[in-house]
């Protein structure tokens, strides 16, 4: 028997990638207001849903026009790239005005300034894309400001895009939607969309009454009005892009401008939760949410935060569109970074009875003000960002984060990029545990020879949290054949002294009452459940046929990258 969604998860990370293999030895016996951006890791694989993740290795990012405030001097656009891994090679090509390399190790969070010239201006078609290019998973997130404007966004690694998004409707801004609409006028403007190609020629198809198709070749963006009478009700592609969706400069307050855009998630089928926490609204009462599924706009209600549809919700206030977190979309642990000058924090949003699991960094959360989510088991809370990056992990369950700040009265904020969707004890998981119990019943050697055959040991079990870690996640696996276990524990034939495999000190154990016996008994170890759930320990003879439990631990973000 055994765990099939972390036997899958065995195959991709220990067989099919290659620089996450390890060998094994047998040492018992003789191992936004946002902008936009986009997204990356180049796989000829994708799903049309909400990412796992948000790190990857490859990344394409356009930025829109930004003419906020009418201001004279010019934009800065740039990226923040947050590294995994030790010796990770980051490569920036900013089309064809430079190339740079950088190196970073583990936890080093670093922003790049851009060539002003990348910004796309109103060109229909361009080739001004920055493409990010490294040998190990990093996750970035895109910066753009203009005077008091500003626009982050999360880069989505491009084999998490679709092929289909649907087009949510067009938020009411006074001075911008709600009079004569014309291209003319920036301010009053359309909305539109700017659809960013991948590393493959494409045809790109817009739904409506009347369809729109473009061509276009790698790496090309090609921008489109959202016309009141063209009813466009979504992009096609016939492969993976990502659409941008927004403003180039929407009236926000006292007859200033500013960009709004954020990218629109893929198209995902089924019935979706979105908890919202009222401090993602404006307190004016000028916040909205835009249903991709062809519901009307509806206002925000903080006495129902509760929204249900068939695809994704953008929440609309002046000066940001939100892509919000479907409860599905969870995660465990979250990046977050803090913008020079700027004030910014995190909004957490969990169930109730796990808020004592959140950390940050390698501590828990200082002083949390949860407040209860209306009509929900759900609480949220906000704290400031105040170290230039914070992980935020939960050692039992998943949540969701948003990132956000302020500038002057300007509100920007996206959803915080995502490492990992499994929750740990130790920490924030770059590649999951695996954890399998034999299909046959055999004896103690032959354990250790079938889980190294699997490239995985006869698991280990030396701390009292990983001893209860580990068997719920047994408990949960096992069939109600397998009574009796193998783990890596025996006596040693020199002392008769027990030692595990994995050379952990031995103190802390689980032996049933009368267990071990004397050193004329059972050398073996081995767990069994006919007294229970507690999963106690006997002495066996070794050549005692029982069900080997075999374990690979986690990859983790280093400690000191926390």
């Amino acid at each position: 028997m055994y765990d099939s969604t972390a036997y899958l998860r065995y195959l991709f990370y220990k067989v099919l990638s290659p620089g996450l293999k390890r060998l094994t030895s047998d040492p018992g016996v003789t191992m936004c207001p946002m902008m936009i951006l986009l997204l990356a890791a180049l796989n000829s694989d994708f799903t049309a849903a909400l990412p796992d993740i948000t790190t990857g290795q490859n990344f394409i990012v356009a930025f829109p026009e930004n003419i906020a405030y009418y201001h004279p001097t010019p934009p800065q656009n740039k990226v923040r790239i947050t590294a995994l891994y030790d010796n990770t090679n980051v490569g920036i090509r900013q089309y064809t005005y430079d190339y740079r390399e950088v190196k970073m190790n583990a936890g080093d969070s670093k922003e790049f300034i851009l060539d002003t010239r990348l910004e796309l201006a109103n060109a229909n078609i361009s080739s001004s894309t920055l493409q990010l290019t490294s040998n190990n998973n990093i996750a970035v997130q895109a910066i753009s400001y203009r005077n008091n404007s500003v626009q982050t966004a999360l880069v989505i690694p491009t084999n998490k895009l679709g092929t289909k998004y649907l087009i949510p409707p067009v938020p009411s801004i006074h001075g911008t939607t709600d009079i004569d609409v014309t291209v003319y006028v920036t301010e009053r403007a359309p909305f539109k969309l700017i659809i960013v190609n991948i590393d493959k020629r494409n045809t790109v198809t817009l739904e409506g009454n009347v369809p729109q198709q473009v061509q276009l070749q790698p790496n090309q963006t090609a921008q489109f009005w959202i016309q009141q009478q063209d009813g466009l009700r979504s992009v096609t592609a016939q492969e993976p892009v990502t659409v941008l969706f927004g403003h180039t400069c929407a009236i926000r307050k006292d007859c200033t401008c500013g960009m709004l855009f954020t990218a629109l998630p893929p198209t995902q089928d089924g019935n979706l939760n979105f908890f919202i926490p009222p401090t993602l609204a404006s307190i004016d009462g000028s916040t909205f949410l835009l249903p991709s599924d062809q519901q009307p706009i509806k206002a925000f209600d903080p006495n129902s935060p509760v929204v249900h549809s068939a695809s994704a919700v953008i929440l609309y206030r002046p000066g940001l569109l939100l892509p919000l977190i479907a409860d599905t979309d969870f995660a465990a642990c979250f990046v977050v970074n803090s913008i020079p000058d700027m004030q910014t924090y995190a909004v957490i949003l969990i169930q109730s009875q796990y808020s004592n699991g959140v950390q940050v960094g390698n501590s828990p959360l200082q002083n949390p003000q949860w407040q209860p989510l209306t009509g929900t088991d759900y609480v949220w809370t906000q704290f400031n960002i105040v170290a230039e990056k914070n992980i935020i992990w939960h050692k039992s369950s998943t949540m969701a984060v948003y990132f956000g700040g302020t500038k002057g009265s300007a509100v920007f904020g996206n959803p915080a990029p995502i490492i990992s969707k499994t929750p740990d004890y130790r920490g924030c998981v770059l590649t999951p545990e695996v954890l399998q119990i034999g299909e046959a019943a055999i004896d103690w050697r032959e354990s250790i020879q079938y889980c190294q055959s699997k490239n995985l040991d006869l698991i280990s079990i030396s701390t009292t949290d990983f001893q209860t870690h580990i068997y719920q996640k047994i408990l949960q696996i096992k069939s109600n054949t397998v009574q009796e276990m193998w783990i890596g524990m025996r006596r040693s034939s020199k002392t008769g002294q027990w030692y595990w495999l994995n050379n952990d000190t031995l103190t802390n154990t689980n032996w049933d009452q009368g267990e071990p016996s004397t050193l004329n008994d059972g050398q073996c170890a081995s767990m069994h459940l006919s007294g229970g759930s507690d999963l106690a320990w006997c002495d066996e003879d070794c050549c005692k046929a029982a069900y080997p439990v075999c374990y690979s631990d986690p990859v983790l973000l280093k400690s000191s990258a926390l």
